[in-house]
């Protein structure tokens, strides 16, 4: 698609068609949008991007975003701390927030076991998880993954894990649908589903 334009818009197409979600329409869509936007607003884009790379981590503690060591809600002293949900990436933790169904704290893998893309467990935040669990603090592990064939696996592997710490290792339940991401599920859906997790070892 870039190809038909030169310099700096087949430039922008080629990276604006880079993100996600994003085919060759959708990328020049939004390029020729930029090009009719006031120069201040695209100044304010630009200035956003380069805020966001400068500014944001990942928390030290559970691997959500941040601007500091440690991200908001590891340092809410309201939240239960014999709770932790496990989650896939940072994006997860918003759509669970949304429910107000939850009030532990969160564990961000980093992504979920895939063998075809070179993803195992030791490319995730699994062993950070072991860690936090050593306190004895934590009871409960609810495991939030994706349900689809890579959230299901990393279900399966840290339920086989954690089966024998004499934790409740539960999933969440039914009302999600199979091949789904939680980022695209409503809050009544996600809420029943948190409601009714389902408990994975006695």
């Amino acid at each position: 698609m870039s190809a038909a334009y030169e310099g700096a818009v087949a430039d922008l197409i080629a990276e604006l068609g880079q993100l996600p979600g994003v085919g060759p329409k959708g990328a020049q869509r939004i390029a020729f949008h930029i090009l009719a936007t006031d120069t201040a607003d695209v100044a304010r884009l630009a200035e956003a991007l380069i805020q966001v790379k400068a500014k944001v981590r990942f928390c030290a503690t559970c691997g959500n975003v941040a601007e500091a060591e440690t991200c908001r809600i590891c340092l809410d002293p309201r939240r239960n701390d014999t709770q932790i949900c496990v989650v896939e990436e940072p994006r997860d933790v918003v759509a669970i927030e949304r429910t107000r169904e939850f009030r532990g704290r969160y564990h961000v893998l980093g992504g979920a076991i895939n063998p075809i893309n070179g993803i195992g467990p030791d490319e995730l935040r699994i062993r950070e998880l072991m860690t936090r669990l050593a306190s004895g603090v934590v009871t409960e592990v609810i495991i939030a993954t994706d349900p689809n064939v890579e959230g299901e696996a990393t279900a399966s592997y840290l339920s086989r894990l954690l089966g024998s710490m004499g934790l409740a290792v539960t999933r969440l339940a039914s009302g999600l649908p199979v091949g789904g991401d939680l980022e695209y599920a409503d809050e009544i859906t996600l809420g029943r589903a948190f409601e009714g997790r389902v408990r994975l070892h006695a």
